[in-house]
């Protein structure tokens, strides 16, 4: 059950910090403070970051195996996005299937960071 808690937590977390980091970008864009191309570029940088560090901060609590920590958070963000994605009838397409890519490799590194970094300061 704490495995539950604390996945659904870094969940809720993610999507915390993800949704008010997008707010901020489209606000910018909305009053034309950046242009669509930037405002393109931002939304996948912000998604990077939050993603990397939650996977960095999952792989800090990890007690081994810190890529499969990030796999399991990639891969439990994924599916959430493939049913928003369905849901705005939006095809599936190349560059969706690479954002997947993106969302859990992104997910991954971060844990594998958190890991190798909380070993070598216990060390």
């Amino acid at each position: 059950m704490t495995n539950l808690k604390k996945y659904s937590m870094r969940l809720a977390y993610t999507f915390l910090s993800l949704g008010f980091s997008v707010l901020f970008v489209t606000t910018l864009y909305y009053f034309n403070l950046i242009n669509e191309n930037t405002y393109k570029v931002f939304k996948i940088v912000v998604l990077i970051i939050n993603l990397f560090i939650s996977g960095f901060i999952l792989g800090r609590e990890a007690k081994s195996k810190g890529f499969l920590e990030g796999i399991k958070l990639g891969l439990m963000i994924i599916p959430i996005f493939l049913i928003v994605t369905l849901l705005i009838k939006e095809p599936l397409k190349l560059t969706v299937i690479l954002y997947y890519l993106i969302i859990l490799i992104t997910s991954t590194f971060g844990s594998m960071i958190g890991m190798s970094l909380k070993k070598e300061t216990k060390s």
